[in-house]
Formats: structure tokens, sequence, C-alpha cells
């Protein structure tokens, strides 16, 4: 909770504000949103329009996922099979129909396949970058060579939180990806808007529990400690790095009653612990996935306005060079748990007000690299969204018949970042931090809203 109030008036931003508008330099209805801001800077706030959305959960695959070996499956025939001069290379895996929309997808996603219904499918995504951090970067933050707030920042700056004893903006990896934590960092927006790392597992915010501490020596101990920051405060009122590293602590005191009880999956029935895969021997990178995946439903259910989900770290990871044989072993630790996460949340009543975003840093080469890898590859890959009001069973774009180029419908991250902030009720537009002496936004001067993709 917010520290106790005080009447002096010193030098700061706040008294700046009343000075401001005893001058009639800013309206009474500003300076109560920015006195407000100050106070409860997670406070939720009212969207820009109407949306069916309220969080999200971003899925992010890192290495670079083969769209021809997934989601977008190019014919073995007429010599792709890896032995033709040319090396030309099909999806290695196989592939069927979804029964009710009959979107085509790889062998190596059956459960996934299973719920393409609710999936809405871009087969035409362009990356920002050839490279992994800076395509990484331009899929977070909208950016592949500046540092930039990361889309869950943006989101939680511009959304606030409905639940004031989480953060607003979680990160779920058991290691790190590309591009370090600035996937996840808030750069020059309110710190209170950065991401907050957990490790998937028994322990997954470390010193969370006071040890030996009983609880009313914690809150003696926690209200000493908070008269003597506010104190502090009170000589920095300007010093918003300050303003939000005590409202951390405020905010982990919280955590340490909320925390555990939404991490702890043991309370799910059976079954829900069945579905998402949590009693299959899962090894390697990914194995935790069922874990996160679950642990992210009940973080949207209890609030938590964005949530994001690593499967892996920057190696080992999807980037197969040398043999695509390594996507099948990624893809069985996360096939089912995606899927789950999708069913648990339509049988929950959750998904129409909960994105699931699911994207990679860019594609792999139609052609055979080393004895049985893909390259890097821009030009074109597959990402694709559930629920929040995006068309279930829908195919948006197409790419040519090895899988090199976009022919349809190409989407660039910009436009994919507008979409999603218009399904949240964000005019993507209208969503800016000032600095530096510019406006800044998450989609830069670019980004159109994809219509195409809107139930």
């Amino acid at each position: 909770m917010p520290g106790p109030t005080t009447n002096r008036c010193t030098i700061d931003r706040r008294c700046l504000l009343r000075s401001m508008v005893g001058g009639s330099l800013l309206m009474p209805g500003l300076l109560s949103e920015l006195l407000a801001a100050e106070s409860a800077p997670l406070a939720p706030r009212q969207p820009h329009h109407r949306a069916p959305a309220k969080n999200v959960i971003f899925i992010y695959a890192t290495g670079g996922v083969s769209h021809i070996d997934t989601f977008d499956p190019k014919s073995t025939a007429s010599g792709r099979d890896g032995t033709g001069k040319d090396r030309l290379m099909g999806n290695l895996f196989g592939s069927e129909r979804n029964k009710q929309c009959g979107t085509e997808v790889s062998n190596l996603f059956p459960h996934v396949r299973e719920v393409m219904d609710e999936i809405c499918l871009v087969r035409s995504m362009k990356a920002s970058h050839f490279d992994h951090s800076e395509a990484t970067l331009g899929m977070h933050t909208g950016s592949p060579t500046f540092a930039r707030p990361s889309m869950g920042s943006w989101v939680s700056y511009g959304l606030g939180t409905e639940n004031q004893n989480l953060p607003s903006f979680i990160v779920i990896a058991p290691h790190l990806p590309y591009g370090g934590t600035q996937v996840y960092a808030n750069d020059f927006l309110p710190a209170f808007h950065q991401g907050t790392r957990v490790l998937p597992g028994e322990n997954p915010i470390a010193n969370l529990r006071a040890p030996g501490n009983t609880e009313n020596l914690q809150s003696l101990e926690f209200g000493l400690v908070e008269r003597m920051n506010q104190a502090h405060a009170d000589r920095r009122a300007h010093d918003s790095a300050l303003a939000a590293r005590i409202q951390s602590f405020e905010t982990a005191f919280q955590m340490q009653q909320a925390a555990p009880e939404a991490f702890d999956v043991q309370q799910e029935p059976e079954h829900i612990r069945r579905m998402y895969g949590l009693d299959r021997p899962s090894k390697g990178p990914g194995a935790d996935f069922a874990w996160q995946c679950l642990v992210a439903r009940r973080l949207a259910e209890r609030g938590v306005r964005f949530i994001e989900l690593i499967d892996t770290g920057s190696r080992p990871n999807w980037d197969s060079h040398g043999e695509m044989q390594e996507h099948a072993r990624l893809a069985d630790n996360v096939d089912q748990p995606t899927a789950a996460l999708i069913k648990d949340l339509r049988q929950r009543g959750m998904l129409d007000e909960t994105i699931v975003l699911w994207a990679t840093e860019f594609g792999r080469t139609p052609t055979r690299e080393g004895k049985n890898g893909r390259g890097h590859h821009r030009d074109c890959f597959s990402i694709w969204l559930a629920g929040g009001g995006f068309k279930g069973g829908h195919v948006h774009g197409a790419t040519d018949e090895i899988g090199k180029y976009a022919v349809e419908n190409p989407v660039e991250v910009h436009d994919l970042h507008a979409t999603v902030l218009n399904q949240l009720g964000i005019d993507h537009e209208r969503l800016t931090f000032r600095h530096a002496g510019r406006d800044f936004r998450l989609t830069d001067v670019h980004g159109r809203i994809l219509d195409d993709l809107i139930a």
C-alpha cells in the first residue's frame, strides 16, 4: 500500500504541478490525472476505446522456429527432400488439417492443431532483422537497434493492473533469451512497469518468504522501513527511480501473501494438471513449460496484465542450423501445454478477454543448411493469436510454394503490435511517452491495425 502522506511541500514535481495550475498553465483535470498517476502508478486505467481483451499471455519460442516444418508446411515433392542439387527441403515431419477449420499444421504440433479453430494464424509475418538479438528485440520492443520499452511495459503503462498484490508484467523464463533483460525492460518508461522475471519450479521468486520472522514482527519491521523510505523520498520527490524502488518493496511485501498461492499448481484438480501435462516425464529445454502455462492461466485469472512465457534460452533452442530433428523434442515439450492453455481459458470463459500470442523472432530457410538444418529467414514466418476478439480458424497471408517470400498480405512487427494494442482498447498512436524531447510509442511512426484478423 502507498506510504503515509505528508503536508510538507518541497520544491518537487508535485509542488511544481500545483504551482503551474495556480498560474493557469495546467488544467485542474490534467493535474488530478498526473497526481493520481504518482500516487498509484499501477492503478487500473480506462482504455481509449471499448475492446474485448483485458490481458495478454505472450508465448515466445526463442531461436527462430521453422514455419515450413510447423504452421506453414510445404510439400516434400519434386525433389524438396534435401537430396536435390537445389538443396530445397520441405516439411520433414508430415502434416494434417484441423477437422473443423481445415488449417494445415505439421505433426510437430498435433495438440495445437486440435485447437486451430480458436487460432488466428498469420503466415506472412516479416522479421525486423536477420540476427537473433536484433530480431528478438524487434518482436518485443518494436526496435531491433535501439533500447526501447518492452511491449509488456507499454501495456502495463497504458492500462495498469487489476491486482496490486502482484506485478503487472511477469516473465516466466528458465533462461534469458537473445537480447537478455532488454526483452522485458521498461527503458525510459517509469520503473514500475518493468517485467518481473520468475523461474519455473519450486522456488519461482527467490527470498519471497521471510526466514524465521513471524507475521507481526515482519509487519512492524516493514512499517519502520516504510516511514524511513518516505522521509528519504520526501527530500527527493523528483526521483522516479527511487519512488519505483520503494513501490517495489511494498509490492514485494504484498507478494509474500499473493504469489505463493498463485504459483501453487498443486491446488489445481488432477485432471487439469494432467491436461497441461504436468505428469509427463519431459526432459531438456522447455521441460517446465507445462508448469509455465498453468501458472500463466492462474496469473491471468488473478488480474496480472501481461504474462510472457519463454520456453528456452539463448542456447539450446529452436536455432536448428545443423539438424531439424532438434525441433522435435522442443515441440513435444510445448505442444500439449500450449493447447491446454487455450482449452482451459475457453472452458473458464476467459479466452474472450485474454489474448494468447505465440511468436518467434524469424523463420528458417527453405533450403538445407549443414547436414539437415536450416538458416535464418526474415522474409516470412508464422505467428498466431487466440482469444481477445481474434478470428478463430482463420489464416491471414500466404507464402510462395517453397516458403521463401510472403506473397499475400505481408505483416510487419509494428502492425502486429498495433493490432494487439487495439484489442486491448489502446490506440497505438495515442499511447506515447515523452523522452529526450520527443514522444515515443511502441509502434514508433509505423503500424496499421489488421482488421482481417479481428472477429
